[in-house]
């Protein structure tokens, strides 16, 4: 007979999580490929613990968003929607237009398509925190560097 191991799945409670936090330098890097690695961080696919139900995801600081380097012509070509849900309510933006008015909001939106369309992404969106800068008030929390 024919032993087989059997997987126990392990209860985590929301006091056993350990939360790090990390930061990502967006100076050069590609927005699609930062993002994914960003959201894989913030729903802790990383850690060997993950559940699909718990929100056990680090804090991303990510820094210098206005520098962060898109492939091919996406700068004059991709467009972003938004709906007021009125007739005519329709805005389109390109992408160089909004990276000039609101370069946070190019990486946020890139992780957030990324992350489950729920309440718990909702949780695992707040944990980014994005500057188009190099200073960050997040030095006491010593954030360590995220490869991407």
């Amino acid at each position: 007979m024919i032993e087989t191991q059997t997987k126990e799945k392990v209860k985590i409670k929301k006091q056993e999580i350990d939360r790090c936090w990390f930061i990502v330098d967006a100076r050069k890097k590609i927005l699609g490929r930062m993002s994914a690695k960003i959201a894989t961080v913030l729903m802790g696919k990383h850690k060997p613990t993950w559940q699909p139900n718990i929100d056990m995801g680090d804090n991303v600081v990510v820094i210098n968003a206005a520098k962060v380097a898109v492939t091919g012509k996406k700068d004059t070509k991709k467009i972003y929607y938004s709906y007021s849900g009125y007739p005519g309510g329709l805005k389109k933006e390109l992408l160089q237009k909004l990276r000039f008015r609101k370069p946070e909001e190019v990486i946020r939106r890139a992780v957030a398509g990324m992350l489950p369309k729920n309440r718990l992404g909702a949780a695992m969106i707040k944990k980014l925190f994005i500057y188009s800068k190099d200073e960050h008030p997040h030095q006491a929390q010593q954030p360590e560097e995220l490869e991407v």
